[in-house]
């Protein structure tokens, strides 16, 4: 069951400060703010199975799309290792005022409800190319022994990041007034270096595996 558990705390603590259900959840509510609570949580049920979506998706079929282009699984785990470390290192540095997902446009209405569950609440509000990107390197970065448990804790994960996306936002007005600022704070901040040190050792992954291509450690 160690597969299976590592995998969990692998995508849960790689994806969570990224996809941050947290910090999206003030702005989810400013953006719903004429939603009643039911059609709140109808909302924030179908942005959920899109974030599930999305981060499977890319999981599972990012690889292969990769593949197809001629990247070696490597050279992914360096360059996504990069993408994770400094993101994780972004969001340790960040200042607490920064203005999140500056992108995403205030004119959701009831008409389009569903329509506006992807864009922009799912895409780029809750799973934007980061996360993207983190999850195809940890798809890249499945390990080889007890690959069958590893997949199903992926899964496992994703449905936890996925249920942490509609708790968050359903529940964005109790959120708010229960953590407050300095609560989110501190939260962010242990999840970003975590962060950092799983990209590092992604990063190594990687580097070890090219390493061990040259000629000199074939002897």
């Amino acid at each position: 069951m160690f597969p299976f558990a590592k995998a969990i705390f692998l995508i849960v603590s790689a994806l969570f400060p990224i996809v941050n259900p947290l910090g999206g959840a003030p702005i989810f509510l400013s953006l719903t703010d004429y939603y009643s609570t039911d059609q709140r949580k109808l909302l924030s049920r179908r942005i959920a199975i899109n974030s599930f979506l999305l981060l499977i998706g890319s999981f599972f079929i990012g690889t292969h799309i990769l593949a197809f282009f001629g990247i070696s699984i490597p050279v992914v785990q360096v360059g996504g290792g990069l993408v994770v470390m400094s993101a994780g290192w972004k969001l340790l540095n960040q200042n607490d005022d920064d203005p999140a997902r500056q992108d995403v446009h205030r004119d959701v209405d009831l008409r389009d409800l569903f329509t506006k569950a992807f864009y922009p609440l799912t895409l780029p509000l809750t799973v934007g190319p980061g996360s993207i990107s983190i999850a195809i390197t940890l798809g890249a970065n499945e390990p080889k022994e007890g690959i069958l448990l590893s997949m199903i804790g992926a899964v496992v994960g994703m449905i936890l990041i996925a249920l942490s996306v509609y708790l968050c936002y359903a529940f964005s007005d109790r959120l708010a007034r229960i953590l407050g600022a300095t609560g989110m704070t501190i939260i962010m901040r242990l999840s970003s270096f975590l962060l950092v040190c799983i990209g590092f050792q992604i990063i190594w992954n990687g580097f070890s595996a090219l390493l061990g291509t040259l000629p000199v450690f074939h002897h």
